[in-house]
């Protein structure tokens, strides 16, 4: 696409932590990716890595945003899961 790209890294405990956000941020690829950005998603181990290519670095900040938070939100919700199954 262009020469603007970013990768992130977010290592976590476990695998399955690792695996659980991955998965929740994967579904919107279909839906942000346009043709000024596209987003891959790939989990190793315990770390899940976001590869962003983009044709400017305005959509590339724009995705960039976009994915932090979704990792973001992604990781609040695996907590609340996790505080909510210990508390039961």
């Amino acid at each position: 696409m262009s020469s603007h790209d970013a990768t992130l890294e977010f290592d976590y405990e476990t695998p399955s932590r690792a695996r659980l956000v991955a998965d929740s941020v994967a579904r919107e690829i279909g839906e942000i990716d346009d043709e000024r950005s596209q987003t891959t998603i790939d989990c190793e181990g315990s770390t899940v890595r976001v590869e962003i290519d983009a044709a400017d670095v305005i959509a590339l900040r724009a995705a960039l945003n976009t994915w932090f938070t979704l990792v973001d939100v992604a990781e609040q919700a695996a907590d609340i899961g996790d505080r909510t199954l210990e508390s039961s």
